[in-house]
């Protein structure tokens, strides 16, 4: 939250769509002294399922977030079958990165932090290796390093889930972390675990898939941002972006215009989760503007 600014709370919310429901948050919300600064909707008419993002500011709001639960769920939430989230702005919220040895969506996250453009703390950086820990003693950031083997892989989870909340941990960036995370640690984060990949998927699998793409022909590279599941690489996806390449484009140039790619969309993805713009319904997101 910027200097100055007025403290705020943000309301997701998803429920069988219905006549009334904008007018009945609405008039709850007015009627406890809010000002709304900003609100979203969105009908999917297939499954008949409607969702929604409001916004207000809590200066006149006379509701604390315990009291809104409390008032919200017999007026609002249990007549219309409402699943949904608050969430308050009162304090930044806590990330954590997980890396490997790649580099380029480290600098950008932290870049993007320490430049004041995202309003988060960074508190940690965790790693399976220490090839990156440079990277996080030029910013300033502690780095833990926690090795992993096949025979020390549960015991070091339990080691790296207890650090994170002892940190109060309440976001986990996976920027090019390469292991697969178990369902220990999604089960302690669900979808607060964002991971950034590039869309050579199924296709070009493997440690090489920019030389496999290359060698295909591809016209066309991607990336995908997207909450962790235990299924893998198979998470509600939050952004997704791609850009055209020619047969004179080089691997070198694959790989270039693949790590940009791939920095964008990762951020854009962890900037829509902080300014709570994400719902996750099923297995897909909805992204409200």
């Amino acid at each position: 939250m910027a200097a100055g600014a007025p403290r705020t709370a943000t309301l997701l919310m998803h429920c069988p769509d219905r006549p009334g429901l904008v007018a009945a948050v609405t008039r709850f919300l007015a009627d406890h002294g809010a000002n709304i600064i900003d609100l979203d909707q969105h009908v999917d008419r297939a499954e008949g399922v409607f969702f929604m993002r409001v916004k207000w500011e809590l200066d006149s709001f006379d509701l604390s977030p315990e009291a809104f639960d409390a008032t919200f769920a017999p007026a609002i939430a249990e007549p219309f079958s409402v699943t949904w989230q608050l969430h308050t702005d009162d304090r930044p919220l806590r990330m954590a990165i997980f890396v490997s040895k790649m580099s380029h969506c480290l600098y950008d996250l932290l870049s993007r932090w320490q430049s004041g453009e995202w309003a988060v703390e960074i508190p940690l950086i965790i790693s399976n290796h220490e090839t990156l820990r440079p990277v996080a003693e030029q910013f300033g950031v502690p780095f833990e390093h926690f090795p992993i083997t096949p025979e020390n892989k549960a015991e070091q989870e339990a080691r790296e889930i207890a650090l994170l909340q002892s940190q109060a941990i309440d976001l986990v960036v996976l920027a090019r972390y390469m292991q697969i995370v178990s369902p220990r640690l999604i089960e302690a984060y669900p979808q607060r675990i964002i991971n950034i990949h590039h869309s050579f998927l199924p296709a070009f699998a493997g440690a090489k898939p920019y030389h496999a793409a290359h060698a295909r022909g591809v016209k066309i590279i991607g990336a995908t941002s997207h909450y962790v599941t235990e299924e893998l690489d198979a998470g509600p996806i939050i952004e997704q972006d791609v850009t055209r390449i020619t047969h004179r484009d080089s691997v070198g140039e694959l790989v270039r215009k693949g790590q940009d790619l791939e920095k964008l969309v990762l951020a854009r993805g962890v900037w829509a989760h902080i300014q709570r713009q994400t719902l996750v319904y099923r297995n897909r997101t909805i992204v409200f503007s």
